[in-house]
């Protein structure tokens, strides 16, 4: 009885170290609470504007939504905002950023539109603290340099931001290497697919088991996915903030305001 006893214990000790977040930044999360990020920008490709380029993040800080983006580090270590792995679905092309020169990107053109592919440069430029940035971080295996480039950009910057991964080693590096910039754990069911990571990867990083790793400030969820018991833990026991991801219906966006700290959304053009 008492070695079952111990043994419960012990995962219990095991199962909390796994999943704490770090704690002493409370104070700057708070003012994040209620943001509402526009999700690739405030983008809507009926009206000529698509996503993640300069035209959508001008219409978001015109509606004063904070900015959601997302990085990529090209062949010649520049970073560009991009979302996908590969150009095909929004510029026709098999390649990816990771592959490109920066000025070979910039003859890509966003969903047939005149609108190029954003430097993150041009970005903190353009945003210069008028809305804060959510910032994604695209870390192909477990690579560091973009989060040193990134780390160096942010460095000259003066507005509010937060960045983010799914990644936990590039969690953990800004833990190491930049622990004033507030950081955040990127997850969802990611065993429900196929990955090219190990499964047991992503079983850690689903269930939040990487904590230990990153010690991230808040949680950024896919809505679809929740409830989740750790979530629902680091949210309601240990008061983590927790973002939800991406709100695109008037539902979705209810559920996302009533119950959940930080909301990403995407507006349908009918509502735009």
């Amino acid at each position: 009885m008492i070695l079952i006893l111990n043994l419960f214990i012990t995962i219990v000790i095991l199962y909390v170290f796994a999943i704490l977040p770090r704690f002493s930044r409370r104070k700057e999360m708070f003012v994040y609470r209620q943001t509402m990020f526009a999700h690739r920008g405030y983008h809507c490709i009926e009206r000529g504007i698509p996503e993640n380029s300069m035209a959508a993040f001008r219409a978001a800080i015109e509606k004063g939504y904070g900015i959601e983006i997302d990085l990529h580090l090209t062949r010649d270590g520049q970073l560009a905002v991009f979302h996908d792995d590969t150009l095909e679905r929004i510029c026709g092309q098999p390649d990816t950023i990771e592959d490109m020169t920066f000025e070979e990107l910039k003859t890509c053109r966003l969903s047939g539109t005149s609108e190029i592919i954003p430097s993150f440069h041009d970005v903190l430029s353009l945003v210069n603290g008028k809305v804060p940035l959510l910032i994604e971080l695209k870390i192909p295996d477990s690579s560091e340099q973009i989060c040193r480039e990134t780390l160096a950009q942010l460095d000259h910057y003066q507005g509010p931001f937060l960045i983010q991964s799914f990644n936990t080693i590039g969690i953990r590096w800004f833990r190491l290497h930049a622990p004033h910039i507030l950081r955040g754990q990127l997850s969802s069911d990611l065993t429900r697919e196929d990955h090219k990571e190990a499964w047991i990867l992503r079983f850690m990083v689903k269930h939040l088991f990487s904590n230990f790793l990153g010690r991230p400030d808040f949680i950024s969820y896919g809505l679809n996915d929740l409830p989740i018991v750790n979530v629902w833990i680091l949210k309601h026991i240990l008061h983590v903030p927790v973002a939800v991801w991406t709100l695109n219906t008037p539902d979705m966006l209810e559920r996302g305001r009533q119950h959940y700290d930080i909301q990403i959304f995407e507006r349908q053009h009918e509502n735009y």
